[in-house]
């Protein structure tokens, strides 16, 4: 049964200062995610003599390990206090990170970033489900547009800081330098406030019992506008998992850049078109829930729709004023999707369910997503080349636009 209730308006200050914590946290979770893309024709060529499919395996590992521990925060997310699980994964993905640097040989370092997932997952799946809690719905488009314009300037900073670090140190130290502020951002964590679930909400579920955890799911499942809404976010993150894993190796093997002018140049499209288009999805999502109970998803269908015809162009042109334009363009496309999307994923369920909704996306979304895609890239290019490896992604990208609209018609006639 729903219980009607006023919106109970979160601390003004508790949640503007959780908003700025939280996201702070998020760059360091993307810097941490990515400095292994960054490294990945350095550990080529290193006394570690890594293959491509040894390469995709260790962003298959972290994924992996991610995608299967997110469950389990999420069902915590959803009974248990969360600041302290946001301080526990931010000091163990940190840590995780840093150990890669130390690593002898492929399953030391395989072992080191299937550590960082861990880590990940508790963040991953209660930040979001926090923030909601904080904010109200009209208003979350904005706030996850701030909270995941991190991802670019997060994933721009692992780019460039590791490069950077690989060439004046090793490959080595870039792990250590990635890793060890993380340790000190687990006691901000400590500083956040718990609001109740669903203060922000009218409608708030009944308390879901300990034993509750498959009926949650099954209700999730039962949920067409979340369920196609993961089924496109899936196909999205396989995109984006193999162009941010590969696109500096694409730059410097295809392209002809070199080593430090592929990372860095990438790292600075990623973060400028990341900030913007994150932001002005984000905004514009939450002009069109004005119009429409399906505005996040129409919004996010169209935007990468748009997208897949400038990533052909980006991946087939051998201009490089047109190819770097072209890589502009599918960005920002891509980018306008972030926060929308993700507001979309914590409307669609009912507030004590959040972290477990957002918990099941991670897990759909990475085991059909970027888990295979990077691999599946170092697969196709040794048998072929990376260029026709690349063909696969603007494919994939008109799917996922293709199953949103799918998603926002369903959500429309809810």
């Amino acid at each position: 049964m729903h219980s009607e209730r006023a919106p109970q308006a979160a601390p003004v200050r508790a949640a503007g200062f959780s908003l700025a914590i939280l996201t702070f946290i998020n760059l360091f979770n993307y810097l941490d995610r990515f400095v292994l893309a960054s490294l990945v024709e350095s550990l080529k060529t290193s006394e570690l003599h890594l293959s491509d499919k040894q390469l995709g395996a260790l962003a298959a590992s972290f994924i992996v390990v991610y995608m299967l521990v997110s469950p389990l925060f999420g069902t915590l997310g959803d009974r248990k206090k969360r600041p302290p699980l946001l301080a526990l994964g931010v000091g163990l993905w940190s840590l995780a990170t840093a150990l890669g640097g130390f690593a002898r040989n492929f399953a030391g370092l395989l072992a080191a970033r299937a550590g960082v997932g861990v880590g990940e997952a508790a963040y991953g799946t209660i930040a979001p489900a926090l923030l909601a809690d904080f904010f109200p719905k009209e208003k979350r488009g904005r706030v996850f547009a701030v909270f995941f314009a991190a991802i670019p300037i997060g994933s721009a900073a692992g780019y460039i800081l590791g490069g950077t670090a690989e060439q004046r140190f090793g490959w080595r130290a870039a792990f250590w330098i990635s890793g060890g502020p993380g340790l000190l951002l687990a006691l901000a964590c400590l500083l956040l406030s718990d609001p109740p679930r669903g203060g922000q909400d009218p409608e708030v579920g009944a308390a879901p019992e300990a034993g509750s955890v498959w009926s949650a799911y099954r209700r999730l499942l039962a949920n067409r506008p979340y369920t196609w809404t993961v089924l496109g976010y899936a196909a999205y993150t396989f995109a984006l998992g193999g162009l941010a894993f590969w696109a500096p190796a694409f730059l410097e093997r295809v392209r002809g850049m070199a080593r430090n002018e592929a990372t860095v140049n990438f790292g600075a499209i990623v973060v400028v078109t990341g900030f913007v288009g994150t932001f002005a999805g984000g905004w514009l999502g939450d002009w069109w829930l004005k119009r429409s109970r399906g505005g996040y998803l129409w919004l996010s269908g169209v935007a990468t729709l748009a997208a897949a015809p400038a990533a052909l162009v980006a991946f087939v042109a051998p201009q490089k004023a047109v190819f770097l334009t072209a890589i502009v363009v599918a960005e920002l496309l891509l980018f306008a999707s972030t926060g929308p999307i993700n507001s979309a994923i914590v409307n669609l369920v009912a507030p004590n369910e959040r972290a477990t909704a957002v918990a099941l996306s991670i897990l759909a979304i990475h085991l059909l997503g970027d888990v295979p895609s990077p691999p599946l890239i170092g697969a196709v290019s040794d048998a072929t080349s990376l260029a026709h490896a690349f063909l696969i992604l603007p494919v994939v990208i008109a799917a996922s636009g293709v199953l949103w609209m799918v998603a926002a018609r369903s959500a429309t006639r809810a």
